[in-house]
Order: structure tokens, then sequence, then C-alpha cells
């Protein structure tokens, strides 16, 4: 990878003093259970007293699949565009979980086979190509597409924390893309093949075993397995693309909020670039999607919900945001047994 990133492993050396703090709540030892060590997290990313989620945003980036060509989807590549109108007038899940939570949402065109023209200012555009190339047969994408989509995602996460965001939540959009991390998950964790393909937003036993089949096709003619060739051979330019952020939040000391299946593939394949960046990470949710457990066992991962969600577009990640608000609110709000004058 071209790009040199510094990303700072957190100082551990602190987990003593911040537990301690922790500790003094009016509360039982470990009775906010995993608020409590959300909280520590918090705390070591911020290296401060006080915490605070400071313009947390939801960044949802969609794209297309050359995959999707072979039908194994429900619903054709098309549906990609009219889910991206959706987000953009306000009407999809997405939408709604970030209106109740209070989530800014910015929706990201990083390479949608149909392009919105002309484009509405509420989107932005930052299109890689129509759509990926079929990987059952081919590279998805050239090594000047990865990176540069890999960029952009990092100048994107860049502009935003400049702006004053310490919070960046990830979702996406893009017909074809479980099949995308399914082959992203099997490259790197060399597991079966149908240990991580599943049936993404309900596809039928026909359409799963052709998933499978083509995966594993993509999936055995990748030798060289660092992570820019996996994205190359089988990513995703939304994939790629939130890579990239995640990376450059990282790199910025920020909170990343990880959502389901796709969007842990990109943090998988971050990880794979700098493992530092998996410091910075929250889990929000356990996807329905067969290879999600997996890919959170090897990210050493333990997410904050599971819900049954299989749907994406960063609903997990919002549906989360009140979690990690409480875990800042008890941190900081809390009162201590002295404080309290409450004798133990």
């Amino acid at each position: 990878m071209t790009i040199d990133w510094q990303i700072a492993p957190l100082n551990r050396d602190l987990i003593p003093e911040i537990q301690e703090r922790i500790d003094q709540k009016t509360k039982p030892l470990g009775a906010l259970g995993q608020l409590e060590q959300l909280a520590l997290q918090i705390a070591l990313v911020q290296q401060r007293k006080r915490l605070s989620i400071e313009r947390p945003l939801m960044l949802v980036f969609a794209a297309d699949h050359g995959i999707a060509e072979e039908g194994v989807s429900i619903a054709p590549s098309t549906v990609t565009q009219q889910m991206v109108r959706n987000f953009l007038a306000g009407g999809a899940a997405i939408n709604c979980f970030c209106r109740t939570n209070h989530i800014p949402l910015k929706v990201i065109d990083a390479g949608i086979k149909d392009e919105i023209k002309p484009a509405p200012s509420a989107l932005i555009v930052q299109r890689i190509a129509a759509g990926t190339r079929n990987f059952a047969y081919e590279p998805a994408m050239t090594l000047v597409q990865a990176e540069r989509a890999i960029t952009l995602g990092k100048e994107f996460a860049e502009g935003e924390i400049a702006a004053g965001s310490n919070l960046l939540a990830f979702g996406e959009m893009g017909i074809g893309n479980s099949s995308s991390a399914a082959a992203i998950l099997a490259a790197i964790s060399n597991a079966p093949v149908n240990a991580c393909v599943g049936l993404g937003t309900g596809i039928n036993e026909q359409q799963l075993a052709k998933k499978i089949a083509l995966v594993t096709q993509a999936v055995a003619r990748i030798e060289d397995k660092s992570p820019l060739n996996i994205l190359c051979e089988v990513g995703g330019f939304e994939i790629a693309q939130i890579c990239g952020a995640m990376l450059a939040t990282a790199q910025a000391g920020r909170l990343i909020v990880v959502d389901g299946f796709i969007v842990s593939a990109a943090a998988l394949l971050a990880v794979q670039i700098n493992p530092h960046v998996r410091d910075y990470m929250i889990f929000a949710h356990q996807s329905d999607e067969a290879g999600h457990q997996l890919m959170l066992r090897m990210l050493d991962a333990k997410p904050l919900l599971n819900l049954g969600l299989r749907l994406g577009e960063g609903t997990g990640a919002a549906l989360a945001m009140p979690i990690i608000q409480a875990a800042v609110s008890f941190y900081n709000q809390m009162a201590t047994f002295e404080s309290a004058g409450v004798k133990v």
C-alpha cells in the first residue's frame, strides 16, 4: 500500500487508572457489564477525564458489483441506485434510525452502476467506475482503482474529522456485496467457503449453491493473500472506500463504529493493513449473515447488539449509538461512592 499509515496503538498503561475510575462509581464491580468495557475503550482512545461524542456521523457508501450479474442476490443491480435515491429522500430504515438518534447521515456514491444525473447536492460523488467487474471470472478492480478508492475514503474521513467529528459510523449499499464480503473473509481466513457465504438479504437454496460455487472459484485463484490484492480480486468500491476511511479515522485518533457483515469485511481488510486500527473500532451488532460470527471472532470483537439484523445500510451502527452515548454518560456523570456519601 502506498499510504504509510501512522496509527498509534492505545496506551494500555492507562487501563488501571481508568478502571479505578469506573470501579468507584456507585454500583457493584462490573455491574454495568459491556458498558464498562466500552467506556474503558473510549477513555483509552480519548485520553481525557471527561469523554465526549462530538458531531457523530453516519456514512453510507454505495457501489455495485459485477458478481450480481450471476443472480446471486434477491434483486438486480438497478436496486442499488433506487435505494440510494431512497436514502436521499429519507425513506429507508437507516434514515429512520438516524433521525431517531439525531445522527446526521451522508450518502456517498463510490461506484454505483447507474449514475444519478444530475447528482443532487445531498449525494457525495466519489465514483471509481460503474460497478466492479465480475470477480467470478476476473479481478473485481485494478490496483489503481483500489488505491484510488482507499485514498478517496481516507480524504473524506479526514474532511469530516477536520469539521469536528470524533466518531464516524459506517454503512453500505450494494447489490451483490455480501458475495464480495464472503470472498474477502474466505481469502483472509482460509476457512471453508460454505462457512463464509450466507443468504444475504434472502436468496433461495439454489442461488446459495451458485453463490458458494462462484466465491469458491474466485478465492481459488488468489495466490497473493495481501489485503490490497484480495481487495483487487474480490472487493467492492464501497468496501475499499470504507476501509480507507476507517484507517484515516484511527490515524486521527477517533472512534469507528462498525456495522454488520459488509462493513466488517472492510474492517477486516483495514486490520490486515494496519493492526492498530482495531483499537479504535466499536462493533455495533452481530448480523444474521453466516460468516459474520467468524469475522467477529477473527477481529476479537464482542458486538453491542444481537437483533437478528441482516439489512446493512448502517442500521445496526445507528441503533448502537444510544448505548455508546450511555457509556460516555455514566463515565462522566455517575457519582462515586465518595462523592455520593455511600459507604460499602
